[in-house]
């Protein structure tokens, strides 16, 4: 028998909710075999850190971001950035353009590598360097990564006030709204945004997925749109390679 019931019962409570989704305060308690009561308690001190969020409408509890961000961090953890290097390295070559390996944390994106072609190793004016956070929903990167969450996660991930801040005035700016954006980017198998961070450049991104089936990371390329006649047609036209590159990274990660 457990020394700490109640930590034993917050660990067993988290894991429920990411087995079942969003449960109600009776059914937790009744997998847990806990007293309401205590679940209560348990609910109120976990979504006060951000581990749990209470959907009023439904009566139903979920995890919070706080939840996701430990799990992105174990993620952080282990060898991704080296085993990607080369791999964004050799992606910068062949697409000309700047590329970057980018990690969910809560509503936010953070870069953990970036790389440029040799022939453009120069002062970038991209604000993307290794270990910024920008919104997920205005990144493609971001968006690439929220794309292969369930319904329930990008409710729960978005639920921070701070979660629709729009650099130039365009992207979703809700959750509705993120929500269309993302059903066609699932449908496409890539993420696409033009002048969302930055006026005058466009990324394409798609998400890493392990071997588990774990949300890994995601792989995007830049590119600056400005006086390009193809317009978001030359950036599309770079999704073969960052597939290529994130299903490398993938294979790495799983040897």
């Amino acid at each position: 028998m457990s020394k700490v019931p109640a930590a034993t019962s917050t660990l067993g409570l988290l894991r429920t909710l990411a087995n079942r989704g969003p449960s109600t305060a009776t059914a937790l308690a009744a997998a847990l075999d806990i007293p309401r009561s205590t679940t209560y308690h348990l609910l109120s001190v976990l979504t006060d850190a951000g581990f749990v969020v209470h959907l009023p409408d439904e009566r139903r509890w979920t995890l919070g971001p706080s939840a996701f961000e430990i799990g992105m961090a174990y993620l952080r953890h282990d060898p991704r950035e080296a085993l990607a290097r080369p791999v964004l390295i050799e992606l910068a070559e062949r697409v000309g353009h700047t590329v970057h390996l980018a990690a969910l944390h809560g509503s936010e994106v953070v870069y953990l590598l970036k790389e440029s072609p040799r022939s453009t190793r120069r002062a970038s004016t991209l604000i993307t360097d290794v270990g910024v956070r920008l919104p997920a929903a205005t990144t493609a990167s971001g968006r690439a990564m929220l794309a292969t969450l369930s319904a329930e996660q990008v409710r729960a991930v978005m639920s921070s006030p701070t979660a629709f801040v729009s650099r130039t005035g365009r992207g979703p700016t809700s959750l509705s709204a993120l929500r269309s954006v993302l059903t066609r980017e699932r449908r496409s198998g890539y993420a696409l945004e033009d002048g969302e961070i930055l006026d005058g450049y466009a990324s394409v991104g798609v998400a890493i997925i392990d071997s588990a089936g774990r949300l890994a990371g995601a792989v995007s390329v830049t590119v600056h749109t400005i006086g390009d006649a193809a317009g978001l047609d030359s950036v599309i036209a770079y999704v073969p390679q960052v597939r290529e590159a994130a299903e490398t990274i993938a294979t790495r990660l799983s040897r």
